[in-house]
This record gives C-alpha cells, sequence and structure tokens, in this order.
C-alpha cells in the first residue's frame, strides 16, 4: 500500500527583508542579508519555498562588558575596549556576515554616552567593516528617542536594521527610519496580540510592515523558551493563514538569554556556556528565528553547520 505524503497548503507568506545596501543600491555594503520570504512552517520545505536560510550576526557593545563570563570574553580579550577592533575581528578572524552593535554604553547606568558620540562611532563603524549592520540602543526608552534617531541619520543610506521600538517609543525612532531607509525591529512582551498592535502602529508612520522585524522577545534554553516558541508559532501560523500584520521575520536575540543562565556560567565547565548558546539557537531556528544574535565564535561556527546541514538537504 502506497502512503501519500499529507502536506498543507498556505495562502500567506512572510515578509522578505533586505538588510544591508550595496554600492548598486546607494550604500557602501559588501553584500546584503536577505531574511525572510517562507510560505511555510519552519523546515517543512515539501509544503512551500522557504528562500533564505537563517542568518546569524556577531553581537558588539560600544563598551567593554563588565558581566560576561571569562570563557565568553577570551575569543575577543584583546579588543572588548575597542570596538571597532572588536568589529575587525569578528569580520576578519571569524568570517561574520552581519554585525550586530549594542550601544550599551549610551545606557545612564553606563556611562551616558550622548546621541552624538554614538553617532560618530556608527560612521566610523561603516567606514571601518562592509558587512551589513543591526544597531541596537541602550535599552533606556527616553534615550533611545534621542539615540537612534541621530544613528539613523549617520548610517542613513546603508539599510541597516535599527531597534528596538517598543509600544512606548516607537514614533519617534519610526519616524526618523522611514526618511534614512532602514528597517526596524519591534519588540515585544512575549505576547501575539502586542506584537500585532504594534506592527499596525508603525505601519500606520508610514513604516511598510514590509520593513519590520519581530523581536519576540524569547527566553533560552531552559528558561521559557518552550513559551516563546510557541508565540512564535501562533505568530508564524496566523501570517501563512493570511495575516500580514503579523507576517515579519523573526529576530532572536539568542546570547543575550543564553549568557545569563546560570548553566553558562559554569566555572567547571566553561564550555557549557557554548553549548547553551548553540542549542537555544538551533531549537529557535526550529521555532521559525530568521535572524540569530549570536556572541561566541565556536557557538556560531556550530549552528552555522547547522543551518548549512539542515538546508542542504531540502
Amino acid at each position: 500500500m502506497a502512503w501519500e505524503l499529507m502536506t498543507e497548503k498556505w495562502s500567506g507568506e512572510v515578509s522578505t527583508v533586505t538588510i544591508g545596501a550595496t554600492k548598486e543600491e546607494g550604500g557602501t555594503r559588501s553584500h546584503t542579508l536577505k531574511i525572510g520570504g517562507e510560505k511555510s512552517l519552519p523546515c517543512l520545505f515539501q509544503e512551500g519555498n522557504i528562500p533564505h536560510e537563517p542568518k546569524v550576526a556577531f553581537e558588539i557593545w560600544d563598551i567593554a562588558p563588565l558581566d560576561w563570563p571569562a570563557e565568553l570574553m577570551l575569543p575577543y580579550a584583546e579588543t572588548l575596549r575597542d570596538p571597532l577592533e572588536w568589529a575587525n575581528k569578528c569580520v576578519r578572524d571569524y568570517k561574520a556576515q552581519g554585525l550586530c552593535i549594542r550601544l550599551q554604553g549610551a545606557h545612564p547606568d553606563f556611562g551616558d554616552k550622548s546621541p552624538e558620540e554614538e553617532a560618530k562611532l556608527i560612521r566610523k563603524l561603516l567606514k571601518e567593516v562592509s558587512v551589513p549592520l543591526i544597531i541596537l540602543g541602550c535599552g533606556d526608552d527616553a534615550k533611545d528617542n534621542l539615540l537612534l534617531p541621530a544613528c539613523s541619520e549617520a548610517a542613513k543610506g546603508e539599510r541597516c536594521l535599527i531597534g528596538c521600538a517598543v509600544q512606548d517609543n516607537y514614533k519617534t525612532i519610526a519616524t526618523s527610519l522611514l526618511a534614512d531607509g532602514h528597517n526596524i525591529i519591534a519588540e515585544s512582551p512575549i505576547d501575539i496580540n502586542i506584537a500585532k498592535q504594534l506592527n499596525i502602529l508603525i505601519s500606520d508612520m508610514g513604516l511598510p510592515l514590509e520593513r519590520i522585524v519581530m523581536n519576540p522577545t524569547i527566553g533560552a534554553l531552559g528558561y521559557g523558551l518552550e513559551y516563546a516558541y510557541s508565540i512564535m508559532e501562533r505568530s508564524r501560523l496566523a501570517a501563512l493563514s493570511g495575516d500580514k500584520t503579523v507576517a515579519s521575520p523573526f529576530i532572536c536575540f539568542v546570547a543575550q538569554e543564553s549568557w545569563r543562565a546560570k548553566e553558562a556560567k559554569n566555572e567547571n565547565s566553561p564550555e557549557q556556556g557554548v553549548i547553551w548558546e548553540a542549542l537555544t539557537a538551533t531549537a529557535l531556528i526550529q521555532a521559525g528565528a530568521d535572524l540569530l544574535i549570536m556572541r561566541h565564535p565556536k557557538a556560531i561556527q556550530k549552528v552555522n553547520q547547522y543551518i548549512a546541514n539542515l538546508f542542504g538537504g531540502k
């Protein structure tokens, strides 16, 4: 008796977002990163087209991190106090295809750098490396309202991905990114209804839904990952069923969550943090993650190999 594989047919698809602009597109990046575009649930290649593999970007900071475990700082030890050297090391030594800079030094509790200082750093960084850039604020809504528009203007024409925009500060950020040609990260607290509402509010400002990337605020392995997984799955099911307001690619800040887990800080087994970050990332790929922000080169290498194996057999 022959068995027939049952497949689901979907009416919707996830938006494709392009990060970075090449010379021909008015920017200076060596290449672009395309994410999204799925017409099926994650990894179900026979049900619909999945045109773009998940992408991994290296996370760097504008200041030296104070709370990173020793195992995580080791690969970057000599560059942590110089973000330009740090960025160069990621691209030169670890072949980073994208960089995500977190402007932690602008936070009132971590140096309170001015928007002008950070905008100057972004200009230097864009000259120093040619990979697509993701720019994150400091996490203080009031400061980010000043910081991100300045950085947006400094990177005008480079089609960066900038955020995070939340319900309390999306208006100023969305207006700036619209004027300067960037994409936006819309952050919601593991809630599909808030995510949908925020996407609608941002699009009402004039920024197309096709330029929004959703940050569902994931948890790490063993720390709420299963709940984040279910929220991402619900969002993707709605998108594939035709709801364009949640049909945005996902960005997942894997390292931020993984390396603050107590298991990742086990001094008796320093490699455990690498494993924790890699396993969190691979689980999120199964949930539908399109862009993964990671830190440790070994974890990134493992995940890139996982992606190559997964998509190589599609």
